[in-house]
């Protein structure tokens, strides 16, 4: 144990004010009940930095310089980066099977159309990139799209993971779900018996850092035909929840698809989306008279 960390404890108004700090920068909520959790976690920041006490770490986090940098490596901390290839197998066959034929059906319908035979996909808390890479796979797959462009944009608070989804290298555990056609087809084999993402896949996906608070950069990205945001708003509060899923709202097109996690609904949030019962599964539906049209 660091002499840093011999005999640290956090206060509860320590708590309150670093609880109250991370909420707002990124709106992660930590209920008195994980006051624990929160303890645990920063003292491995107040080791790294050579602090003695919450309270300091906390003004460090408001006043200093670096506090950004320091933020950033927080944000690597507090979030939760499980993921693996085709998660949701039933929510991804919609996608498929339905979903983008959909898309592809009234894009072809408006040949007057902005962008006509362009679709732009955005995997909101992409982690180490498994979601967007899965996209592309299965976009890759459907013949009727060639020709057409494709825009995967995928990203997340950490830094960390996001380095790890542009090396594009993954071990078996990524691979829980999938099948033996996809490794073969799109991945490539190293000597350590870890597998790298094909330049075939890559060159569909981009990851950037990004807030889900900060409606300024989240405005920059453009607007989507469909976003995935599948197990990232079960970590805020309603407050926050309603926010995001507003940003979502706006910058999805008229008739764009909102993916949400299974565990995670609208339900007393929003009622700005329909919620589509289509043959594989239930996703939501922004109204096409909401917005610019596919």
């Amino acid at each position: 144990m660091s002499p840093f960390e011999a005999g640290i404890q956090m206060s509860e108004e320590e708590f309150r004010l670093l609880r109250d700090l991370v909420y707002t920068h990124c709106g992660l909520w930590f209920d008195d009940q994980k006051s624990y959790l929160l303890e645990k976690r920063l003292m491995q920041r107040l080791s790294a930095n050579q602090i003695k006490t919450f309270k300091e770490y906390y003004q460090f986090l408001r006043f200093n310089r670096k506090r950004e940098q320091e933020l950033e490596g927080l944000m690597d901390l507090l979030t939760t980066n499980e993921t693996y290839f085709f998660r949701e197998e039933y929510q991804l066959k919609a996608f498929s099977d339905e979903i983008i034929p959909e898309i592809c059906e009234f894009k072809n319908k408006n040949q007057g159309s902005l962008n006509n035979r362009t679709i732009r996909i955005w995997s909101a808390g992409c982690s180490t990139g498994e979601e967007p890479y899965t996209i592309a796979m299965l976009l890759l797959e459907m013949d009727f799209l060639k020709g057409w462009t494709i825009e995967i944009t995928g990203t997340d608070i950490s830094q960390r993971v996001l380095q790890y989804a542009r090396r594009g290298v993954y071990g078996e555990s990524a691979f829980r779900a999938t099948d033996q056609y996809f490794r073969n087809k799109y991945f490539e084999k190293q000597s350590d018996g870890a597998y790298r993402i094909s330049d075939s896949v890559r060159k569909f996906v981009t990851v950037n850092h990004l807030n889900l608070l900060d409606a300024t950069r989240m405005r920059m990205l453009g607007s989507f035909d469909l976003i995935f945001c599948r197990n990232v708003i079960i970590y805020f509060d309603h407050a926050v929840k309603k926010k995001v899923v507003e940003s979502f709202y706006q910058m999805l097109k008229g008739s764009g698809y909102l993916l949400l996690g299974h565990s995670e609904s609208l339900m007393n949030i929003t009622t700005l989306f329909t919620l589509r019962h289509f043959k594989n599964d239930m996703v939501y539906q922004k109204p096409s008279s909401a917005g610019v049209i596919l």
